[in-house]
């Protein structure tokens, strides 16, 4: 079947133009900050192909982009989606509509075009060729991103390695200033002395990049054993572990904040969070267990991002219970829930008991919340601006960790108070009675504590 053939379920008018997407144009709010911006901030074009979906989640895609590009640092001038059957493999859009693309380009004064999805190196060589500026894919704009949030050294080590991966793949050999290596009839025939440098500087640069990627990979393995080890000093122990997940921009951290007054940065951003912190906190009986906030996920995550943070993504993967936070508020929270359960799924964290926690309820459409709990009917509404639900989440934490597995009926002394304390933290207590000659104590408790407590058995 012909491309041509495949299309005729298309609109005529949407597959001969490109559409121009309203709304989408960065606005600058007062002089001083176009002043501002345009000291820092690259001139984009968005640029999509709506190949599958509606219109709708066509025009979301392209939204997220630009929310993408804004938090990178870039102002948008422009966005334009085309419907096709699939991208065209030599320049993504339509050969006929490049031109078009260049109009609005030079029209705009951008300097850089985005494209919302992830790009083979031939089609970025042909459209820069061809638009004469700066092409950049979905996949680049991600990992810039995370080179610009990334704090720890476990995080910068990350992202530099998919940065690698993302690189090696699209070094190119050969240009303006450089000759392809050939030898015999391809020299013409002028073999060994007839060859030229272009090969030799791009088996160089691969090289160099495939040493740089097995140092990192070293160090972010002696990295994760130092985090292996918290975590194996933490299960001795017995210490639940709930992981809060979800779309960037969800509000895990500011829900953090609100559960545990961890005092972790909150942006407006996408991305604002890289680095994982945990943090203690207890139930309402005394039960202690640690609370973690993960990286933010957006839809196509890049494979090289899934690949270099799979060791903080594992942190999901190992947890005994994980809060999917979903924004209530945004166009697409389906979507969003969509997404995250497929990194879940890459991960293998798709089978860690979940709540859905559906966040910024002080925004969201009533109606669009009401949906969203009858397809989810594990879930609760909360907003951690303003503290609604919260309590409701608690109880909900408190009901789905994991409960001790051994029941004890003991009398501890009054000198044993280390005990009692550990029963408090770790294990969930049924009856606490002060006799005569100690504490009488009804509790479930996990194996290791119950194996300290049995010459205190009744």
């Amino acid at each position: 079947m012909t491309e041509q053939q495949g299309l005729e379920g298309l609109e005529l008018e949407e597959r001969n133009s490109l559409r121009r997407i309203d709304g989408l144009r960065t606005e600058l709010e007062d002089i001083t900050e176009v002043e501002y911006r345009k000291l820092r901030l690259e001139r984009v074009v968005l640029v999509g192909v709506w190949t599958e979906g509606t219109a709708l989640d066509a025009e979301n895609s392209l939204a997220e982009l630009k929310l993408l590009a804004e938090t990178a640092g870039s102002e948008v001038l422009d966005a334009l989606i085309q419907r096709r059957q699939k991208p065209d493999p030599a320049t993504y859009i339509g050969t006929g509509k490049v031109d078009e693309l260049r109009a609005a380009v030079e029209s705009t004064g951008a300097d850089t075009v985005i494209c919302d999805g992830a790009l083979a190196p031939s089609q970025l060589r042909n459209l820069e060729d061809r638009i004469k500026v700066k092409v950049v894919d979905r996949t680049a704009l991600i990992l810039d991103i995370f080179a610009q949030h990334a704090k720890s050294k476990e995080g910068k080590a990350q992202v530099e390695l998919a940065q690698l991966q993302y690189q090696t793949q699209r070094l190119r050999g050969w240009g303006g200033n450089l000759s392809r290596q050939a030898g015999g009839q391809a020299a013409g025939g002028e073999g060994i002395g007839g060859r030229g440098p272009g090969e030799t500087k791009l088996e160089t640069d691969r090289r160099r990049i495939q040493m740089k990627m097995t140092k990192l990979r070293r160090e972010l393995k002696e990295l994760s054993t130092a985090r292996a080890t918290k975590k194996k000093s933490r299960q001795a122990r017995q210490v639940p572990s709930v992981a809060i997940a979800g779309y960037t921009n969800a509000g895990k951290s500011s829900l953090l904040n609100r559960l545990t007054d961890a005092g972790v940065l909150v942006e407006d951003a996408l991305f604002a969070t890289l680095d994982p912190t945990t943090r203690r906190t207890q139930t309402s009986d005394g039960r202690v267990y640690t609370m973690s906030d993960t990286v933010g996920f957006v839809r196509n995550l890049p494979h090289q991002l899934v690949e270099a943070f799979r060791s903080t993504l594992e942190e999901v993967a190992e947890a005994d219970l994980v809060l999917h936070v979903v924004d209530g508020a945004h166009l697409d929270p389906e979507g969003q829930i969509r997404s995250v359960r497929e990194v879940f799924a890459d991960v293998d964290a798709d089978k860690v008991p979940e709540i859905i926690v559906i966040n910024k309820a002080d925004a969201a459409d009533p109606l669009v919340l009401k949906t969203l709990l009858v397809k989810e009917p594990h879930a609760v509404v909360v907003s951690a601006k303003t503290g609604e639900g919260i309590d409701e989440l608690l109880s909900a934490i408190e009901a789905d960790l994991p409960q001790p597995a051994t029941r004890v009926d003991i009398v501890l002394p009054y000198a044993r108070g280390d005990l009692l304390n550990q029963i408090h933290t770790q294990g969930e207590i049924e009856s606490l009675d002060h006799e005569g000659d100690g504490t009488h104590v009804v509790a479930r408790v996990h194996g290791h504590l119950a194996a300290e407590l049995e010459p205190y058995t009744v």
